[in-house]
């Protein structure tokens, strides 16, 4: 086996990647959200309940992310499973960048921006803390991995 086969990272096949973040959310979902979302750890991430605005239908979308803290605000990675095309809630968010989240400790709104320059460098930093393989598995994209924030904002609705 070639060393570079041997450096290129696993990844499972898509559509099981995609099916087990469905049964991901469809367990949140049916548990009323008693189940799916955790808080991230010191050297790991958590989980969050992402709800977007659809670009073109204007109706609610849902999805499950992953996220570290970076003070108030909350760090994602728009990496579509590391294939190649932006995820979609990341394309809604560009378009509407409001949106809202639910972490473990209750719902927020929030509004969405993509890091940008040391910013990006230092959050980036912080992701490669968490995941060792980070740089190999963002290297099968031809395109940078976005690294979006998700800042707080204040509504009287939530």
């Amino acid at each position: 086996m070639s060393k570079a086969r041997e450096e290129r990272p696993r990844i499972p096949p898509r559509w099981f990647v995609r099916l087990a973040w469905r049964v991901h959310r469809g367990m949140y979902r049916i548990t009323r959200g008693r189940v799916g979302l955790w808080r991230p750890k010191p050297q790991g991430w958590g989980t969050l309940y992402l709800t977007t605005v659809g670009r073109r239908t204007g109706e609610e979308r849902e999805v499950i992310l992953g996220y570290f803290e970076d003070g108030p605000n909350l760090v994602t990675m728009a990496m579509n499973g590391w294939a190649e095309p932006d995820p979609a809630w990341w394309l809604n968010l560009q378009a509407q960048p409001d949106a809202r989240v639910v972490v473990r400790d209750g719902p927020r709104l929030v509004h969405a921006r993509v890091a940008r320059g040391d910013e990006r460098m230092r959050l980036w930093s912080r992701w490669r803390e968490i995941d060792t393989g980070l740089d190999s598995l963002a290297a099968r994209r031809s395109s940078e991995t976005a690294v979006v924030i998700l800042e707080p904002r204040v509504s009287p609705n939530l």
